[in-house]
């Protein structure tokens, strides 16, 4: 029979300083969720009782987890889940992992309310599934270039049986078919110099391709509001997310396209975060 390696307290405490010297930017969140993971009990039910003791097995994978976040291997890759709006998604080193910031394109599909969507650039998928979970009469299509991200996505349509509202379509732009109500891109927005300047969490471990755009950034955004200017994508409203301090010029953009009435949304960090046009 197998005894307790340690308390709660002492292996929470231990991480905490490890993951703090590495760097890590929330130590403390971070130890108590990978805890919580390696014993299967809540972070509620960890705070109530620090002095219980962690049987070796969850220590050994703890210590193993905490070893990855050391590297700065983000915390949803380790656990291999993420949650988003009212939705969990499994998640790998295939697609980003979604940020809270990005639910502002739910909530304008909810303001909206599209009877069809597309989601240009899915990933993981979190964008297209949340909006199908919360607007049970939309249909949604949900595009991506890459392969590997597609899967994954297919995956989590599957496991929240959304597979008979959301299409996924292993391309850049939807060809044909009946206007949309309502586009959502999270397109790539980082310029190739910026790249080497964010956090390792970032540029270690989550796919280069998904963030980096190209010289200035704002390349994949250009593309996709050419196409619905050139009608090659047709659309009542659209719906962009963007970096810090891009969405004056991506609003122009907008307005060159043929959106009359441009706004933004603002994330809870108060950076404006979500360009958003209408016709």
């Amino acid at each position: 029979m197998s005894t307790a390696t340690g308390s709660v307290r002492e292996a929470l405490d231990s991480a905490v300083a490890a993951l703090a010297a590495a760097g890590v930017k929330t130590p403390r969140l971070d130890a108590e969720l990978l805890l919580a993971a390696a014993t299967g009990r809540d972070r509620a039910a960890l705070a109530a009782d620090p002095e219980a003791g962690v049987e070796p097995r969850p220590a050994r994978a703890f210590a193993t987890m905490v070893r990855r976040r050391i590297a700065r291997e983000p915390v949803a890759y380790i656990l291999g889940r993420r949650g988003f709006r009212r939705i969990e998604l499994v998640v790998d080193q295939r697609v980003l992992i979604p940020r809270p910031e990005t639910e502002l394109l739910v909530e304008l599909a909810l303001e909206l309310r599209p009877r069809r969507a597309l989601d240009v650039g899915t990933g993981s998928g979190a964008v297209a599934l949340a909006v199908a979970d919360e607007l049970p009469e939309a249909e949604l299509v949900a595009t991506d270039t890459s392969l590997e991200a597609l899967a994954l996505a297919a995956t989590n349509r599957d496991r929240l049986r959304l597979g008979s509202r959301v299409q996924l379509a292993l391309v850049s732009l939807p060809p044909g078919g009946p206007p949309f109500d309502l586009v959502l891109a999270n397109l790539p927005y980082v310029s190739e110099a910026e790249w080497p300047r964010l956090e390792p969490e970032i540029t270690r471990f989550e796919p280069r391709d998904a963030l980096v755009a190209g010289p200035t950034g704002l390349e994949r955004i250009e593309a996709l509001l050419a196409a619905i200017a050139l009608a090659e994508l047709e659309t009542r409203a659209v719906g962009l997310e963007v970096g810090a301090r891009q969405a004056g010029e991506v609003a122009g953009l907008a307005r060159r396209a043929g959106f009359e009435r441009v706004r933004t949304l603002t994330d809870l960090a108060g950076i404006e975060r979500v360009v958003a046009g209408e016709r």
